[in-house]
């Protein structure tokens, strides 16, 4: 399994996230491309090496050419809902834009839907958090882990005026997620100034278990911020992979509900959310209720420290009067992903063991659709070329490191024929 750790020994902020990425070696021109899909007002990637304090990193700053008025929630909901961004990523920067509401709601004592989002509503925090899902989409990362983020100290002017570092909204989106806090270096103490802002609190809170896990990293990346200050400003990121066994058993929960009185239509966003929330699979099973009405039986998987966040959810998104749960455990079969390099583009190929060995190859299903629309070709002839590069590694000796990328060859000419 792909893992990515933040390390915010200085904070974190959307643009320092999206730096780390990139100085991790997610392609730009590729996220660039991802990022089209948005409705959005031009923009571009500033994106610069930078060396400071002796540290060399990649900073990455949103330029806007024509800013309109920040939007609220709702602009913002319906802008993502109505992009082609894959469905995932679109889940994901949904659940965090909505912890984000939720944040504000609070703290100036008014609804979700009357929030108006100032200082994250702009184009800029919109570009930072669906391109940090974007990034960590194109990257495989399939988990994400954080230390405690550093805070800072002193006063922020925000819209509303100067307001004490931590800000309320980060304040609130700490307190939501339980989140620990890193205790102010000696340094740090004597440095007033605003370390991890709303955007970078919103995507580390959402996204990330705060702890550190067993992994073996293959990369790390720093992202700088825009303030210089007397240390590294910097966003440490490290990329690697968890050596899972197949035969680990995770202690995991199932949630369910039975649900009859509810739009069918409405499941579709129910699920996107769900797998948001964390969720490690979400599924829906038709059944007959009481007086022969009709029904569904939403079925959640999750690790049980995301229990309590989506029986939130299921309450809050469905007409449910309760959820049931069970603990249950899960035999787990270790995965990698390889990338194969077809005539077309590239196909990641997400590649399973057991016992031991790999059982197959399976080409992204995201990736094939991107590039049969590029190149106007069907798509099955994209994903059986994927598949076939894939079938190189079938059999072979499962080993948690990567192996280099395939590259196609080309076919042969074919061979004329004297018909004479």
């Amino acid at each position: 399994m792909r893992v990515i750790l933040f390390d915010p020994f200085s904070g974190a902020s959307g643009d320092m996230i999206l730096g780390a990425l990139i100085d991790l070696g997610l392609d730009a021109n590729r996220l660039r491309a991802e990022l089209g899909r948005l409705p959005l007002d031009p923009f571009d990637l500033d994106i610069a090496s930078v060396n400071r304090h002796g540290l060399a990193g990649t900073r990455c700053r949103v330029v806007v050419h024509e800013e309109r008025e920040p939007r609220n929630w709702a602009a913002i909901r319906d802008l993502l809902a109505t992009s082609s961004l894959p469905p995932a990523v679109r889940a994901q920067a949904l659940a965090i834009f909505a912890r984000l509401a939720e944040a504000e709601a609070a703290v100036h004592g008014t609804t979700v839907d009357d929030v108006h989002f100032h200082e994250v509503g702009g184009t800029d925090a919109v570009v930072d958090i669906t391109g940090t899902c974007l990034g960590l989409s194109l990257l495989g990362v399939e988990r994400v882990y954080s230390e405690p983020p550093s805070l800072g100290s002193g006063w922020v002017q925000a819209a509303h005026g100067p307001l004490p570092v931590p800000a309320p909204a980060v304040a609130d989106l700490l307190a939501r997620a339980s989140a620990p806090v890193a205790t102010a270096s000696p340094v740090q103490a004597n440095v007033p100034g605003e370390l991890l802002t709303p955007t970078g609190a919103a995507i580390l809170t959402v996204l990330a278990e705060f702890e550190r896990p067993g992994f073996a990293p293959s990369a790390i990346g720093y992202g700088f911020g825009e303030k210089e200050m007397p240390w590294p400003n910097a966003l440490r990121a490290w990329l690697g992979e968890i050596d899972a066994t197949e035969d680990a058993v995770a202690d995991e929960v199932l949630l369910e509900t039975n649900i009859d009185d509810m739009n069918p239509q409405f499941t579709e966003l129910l699920v996107e959310r769900l797998f948001a929330a964390g969720a490690l699979d979400a599924w829906l099973t038709p059944v007959v209720m009481k007086k022969g009405r009709l029904g569904v039986v939403v079925s959640v998987l999750c690790p049980a420290e995301r229990q309590r966040d989506l029986v939130d959810l299921l309450v809050e998104q469905t007409t449910t009067l309760g959820v049931r749960s069970r603990p249950v455990e899960r035999v787990k079969a270790v995965r990698r992903f390889e990338t194969a390099t077809t005539r077309w583009g590239e196909v990641r190929l997400k590649l399973r063991g057991w016992r031991g060995r790999v059982i197959d190859a399976a080409p992204e299903y995201d990736d094939c659709l991107e590039l049969a629309r590029s190149a106007d070709v069907p798509i099955r002839e994209v994903w059986n070329e994927a598949h076939r590069m894939g079938e190189v590694f079938v059999g072979q000796r499962w080993s948690p490191d990567r192996t280099p990328s395939l590259r196609v060859v080309p076919p042969p000419p074919p061979i004329p024929i004297d018909d004479r």
